[in-house]
């Protein structure tokens, strides 16, 4: 047996305990000791002929302690698969290069290789090559020399300019041009064959076309390049953990394409929800905040709302426990509330769908959020929120928390070359106007003023042009496609723009009281609701124009009548 040198006391020759084993005559053992106590045998952790990782196995940390612990300091491992990514377009400019008009910044490459990395091959990214046949063809030529997958990045589609397929039919074969799959419909597959050449053996190496839209390419790599690089590694199918939700909204989908849907998630009451983001192939930022997405099946013409749908998670399935789902009115301070409440609260989030305030409001009747962004107007009481939720929310108890109070007004171009001097001027015949989609509170202020001016919508040309944010009414307007639209001054200051004020509104978030007890014993929304009352948020909020945070987190009453 064993016996542990805090069971034994060191004793010298008259038997007195010593603090030290020095000069020690005898010992004396304090704790009972069975035979072979902590006496490891050999061959207790491992034994010569004993598996001790099998093939296919990704090494862990603690893998390289059981490898030198039996004696060995190398072993074989698959080596990265190297993947080259060639970006081409004459609109290209590299990442860091303020374009021109007409130019777009090439960042695909970017999204591919990090991609690349983070599933386990090494990637190599190419300089940006003209749209030219012979160029594209050398480039792919040259790239296949030293790797084992190349990526060619747009120029996939059927346009005069699109050189993709033409080069891997010249180069090998083409076995694909065009799936089923939206986004990302232009993929295509092919081989290039490579002679043998200075010792190397002939070998063929796979070429993937990949869709010029952002959406569409990081999505391209998911669908192509990942399941690749995991067989070429001897790793199983990569799966995302999944979990069952309920769809907010009627999402129509064309039939013949299997559609990924990006979608954000959140645990809403007893049962999951999944709102739909931006659908468009070059909408970037829908896959930054999407938490997962929902594959709409080939023969299926879209989903209805409140259909079970199955959500293949971008975030780890406990993330969703802690996401505060906001929809309705679109607002700045939205961002910031979202940013500052992950800064102060780690692990919360706030996720926001735009569907306008009145869209807002149905949300919650059906049970699809925590809370809702609105600032509508009663034309009758001039009263804000409170007579919508009278209507919409009949039976549902909400609570009205102010967020900010904030300055809408007309959004032209720099130096107002129109001289527009408030609404009444949208009824001129040489003003183009960007309006907001039907339900934005934006829209009903709109429809408000018009109505005292005497003006009919008719007569306002462009009215049932929309956009669904402020920035998008000030990106038309920056653009030249309209020469007005109403929004928050804000807006208008980040591009540049100028503003003729209309009216200062109250922007509040409608909370179901449910919710709202529960934050207040410490619930989830109990971070988001501490946070209107920090100083450093209140400045945040204060910094942006036409913005005032002092009725920040009041409860406005419901007037009587």
């Amino acid at each position: 047996a064993v016996v542990m040198i805090e069971h034994v006391q060191h004793l010298d020759a008259q038997g007195e305990p010593l603090t030290s084993d020095e000069g020690a005559a005898f010992i004396e053992i304090r704790a009972a000791a069975a035979p072979w106590q902590h006496v490891r045998p050999v061959g207790e952790d491992m034994v010569v002929t004993e598996l001790v990782l099998p093939a296919n196995h990704c090494l862990r940390p603690v893998d390289l302690g059981a490898i030198a612990g039996c004696g060995h300091t190398t072993v074989l491992v698959r080596r990265k698969p190297r993947v080259a990514i060639i970006p081409t377009g004459n609109e290209l400019v590299p990442a860091g290069t303020t374009p021109q008009p007409g130019q777009v910044i090439e960042y695909n490459s970017l999204v591919l290789a990090a991609q690349v990395t983070a599933w386990g091959g090494e990637a190599t990214r190419r300089p940006i090559v003209p749209d030219d046949e012979a160029a594209i063809r050398q480039a792919v030529l040259e790239a296949a020399q030293d790797h084992d997958l190349v990526l060619v990045n747009a120029g996939s589609s059927a346009g005069s300019r699109d050189y993709t397929a033409r080069v891997v039919v010249s180069l090998g074969q083409l076995l694909v041009h065009g799936i089923a799959v939206r986004p990302g419909h232009p993929v295509i597959l092919g081989t290039i064959a490579l002679p043998e050449a200075e010792g190397r053996p002939a070998r063929t190496v796979p070429v993937i076309g990949v869709p010029g839209y952002p959406a569409s390419a990081a999505l391209t790599g998911e669908i192509f390049v990942q399941p690749l690089l995991a067989r070429w590694l001897g790793q199983p199918p990569p799966r995302k953990p999944t979990l069952q939700a309920t769809i907010t909204r009627k999402v129509l989908s064309p039939m013949g394409d299997e559609e990924y849907l990006r979608v954000a998630v959140g645990r809403v009451g007893d049962r999951v929800v999944a709102a739909p983001l931006a659908r468009g192939a070059g909408v970037i930022t829908s896959l930054v905040r999407a938490d997962g997405i929902v594959r709409i099946p080939r023969f299926s013409e879209g989903l209805n709302a409140g259909d079970p749908v199955t959500v293949e998670l971008y975030v780890q399935p406990d993330a969703v426990e802690r996401t505060i789902v906001a929809i309705g009115s679109h607002d700045l301070s939205l961002d910031l509330l979202a940013q500052h409440l992950a800064e102060r609260s780690p692990g919360f989030r706030l996720s926001s769908a735009n569907a306008g305030s009145l869209g807002g409001l149905i949300a919650l009747r059906r049970g699809e959020c925590h809370l809702a962004g609105s600032h509508l107007l009663d034309p009758e009481s001039g009263e804000y929120n409170w007579p919508y939720v009278r209507r919409y929310l009949p039976d549902l108890p909400v609570v009205l928390v102010t967020l900010v109070r904030r300055e809408q007004g007309l959004i032209v171009a720099p130096g107002n070359p129109l001289e527009i001097t408030g609404l009444a001027d949208l009824a001129r015949p040489d003003v183009r106007f960007v309006n907001r989609q039907r339900g934005a509170g934006t829209r009903v202020l709109l429809d408000y003023h018009l109505e005292r001016l005497g003006i009919a919508p008719e007569q306002v040309r462009g009215y049932r042009r929309e956009e669904i944010t402020h920035l998008a009414v000030a990106v038309a307007v920056a653009s030249g496609v309209a020469d007005c639209g109403l929004g928050i001054r804000a807006a208008a200051q980040a591009l540049g723009l100028d503003f003729v004020p209309v009216a200062w509104e109250r922007y509040d978030l409608v909370i179901p009281r449910t919710f709202y007890e529960e934050a207040r014993a410490g619930g989830l929304l109990a971070p988001l609701l501490e946070l209107l009352h920090d100083d450093r948020f209140r400045q945040a909020i204060a910094a942006l124009p036409g913005y005032d945070p002092t009725p920040m987190g009041e409860e406005p009453t419901e007037q009587a009548g």
